[in-house]
């Protein structure tokens, strides 16, 4: 299906998914740095806002598509449809869960539309920051109310950022030259690479909610994500829900092979 066969509904429903995001966020911000300063992680706290927040877009979701599909539930059979089954939402509650519930605030929440399973657009927002970053396939990625594109790469410097993972330093040695982050949030790493604020991203661990929206959104500024061999990462082959085993970078189109040779796997030399 084309972006043409959209134009009647997607600003609809692109309106409805920043409506959502940004009440949810509201949900969120009312919970945000409320963990138990006696444990290092609150999981009580997160269980409970990931709940309400679920709660929140199906109430949501119910009350204007009621035909509309959740990812998460049973998957409709994968051929195509017609009508609002071929509608299916991807929702990430909170992402940086850790960052979460500390009151750290890199942390977000996402939501995608597939039709048919084919993206069709990605919401992140950063309910602390105020970020919001979104973009309809095959049109420009926004932050905000700007228009974003990632700048023409240049010459990994020692200004240069890599956003990583934790216990990134477990697997590998690393020769890059620049700084070395790990901010907590996957959405928020892809995202900034998206913004052009860092010059790669480098995911482990990570889930089909991780990245439905993020994915989007970098691909609409000149992103790809990639997997450490060089080939292109495809995300719809885990629409089943599996986890995402393998590491992957999020990068500038063009732009792989000038990160990956900075990464030298523990074991491989």
């Amino acid at each position: 299906m084309t972006l043409q066969n959209w134009e009647p509904d997607v600003e609809k429903l692109l309106a409805f998914a920043r409506d959502v995001i940004s009440g949810a966020g509201q949900i969120a911000l009312s919970l945000y740095g409320k963990g138990n300063a006696a444990v290092k992680f609150d999981e009580g706290l997160v269980t409970s806002a990931e709940l309400q927040l679920t709660e929140f877009l199906r109430e949501r979701l119910n009350s204007v598509f009621p035909g509309h599909g959740i990812f998460g539930d049973p998957l409709p059979k994968e051929d195509y449809v017609h009508g609002d089954k071929r509608y299916l939402w991807i929702y990430d509650p909170l992402d940086g869960v850790a960052n979460f519930q500390a009151g750290i605030p890199i942390w977000s929440i996402s939501l995608a539309l597939l039709e048919n399973f084919w993206p069709v657009f990605g919401v992140t927002f950063m309910p602390v920051t105020g970020d919001l970053f979104y973009a309809v396939v095959g049109r420009q990625a926004h932050w905000n109310d700007s228009e974003i594109k990632i700048p023409a790469t240049g010459e990994i410097s020692n200004e240069s950022v890599l956003l990583t993972y934790s216990r990134f330093h477990n697997h590998y040695h690393s020769t890059f030259p620049g700084k070395i982050r790990n901010l907590g949030s996957t959405a928020a790493h892809v995202l900034y690479v998206a913004r052009g604020r860092a010059e790669g991203a480098l995911l482990a661990n990570v889930s089909y909610r991780d990245l439905a929206a993020a994915q989007i959104i970098l691909e609409a500024a000149g992103g790809r994500i990639h997997r450490l061999d060089g080939r292109e990462f495809h995300l719809s082959d885990y629409l089943g829900g599996q986890r995402i085993e393998e590491h992957l970078i999020a990068a500038p189109e063009g732009s792989f092979d000038s990160i990956r040779m900075y990464l030298n796997e523990i074991g491989e030399e």
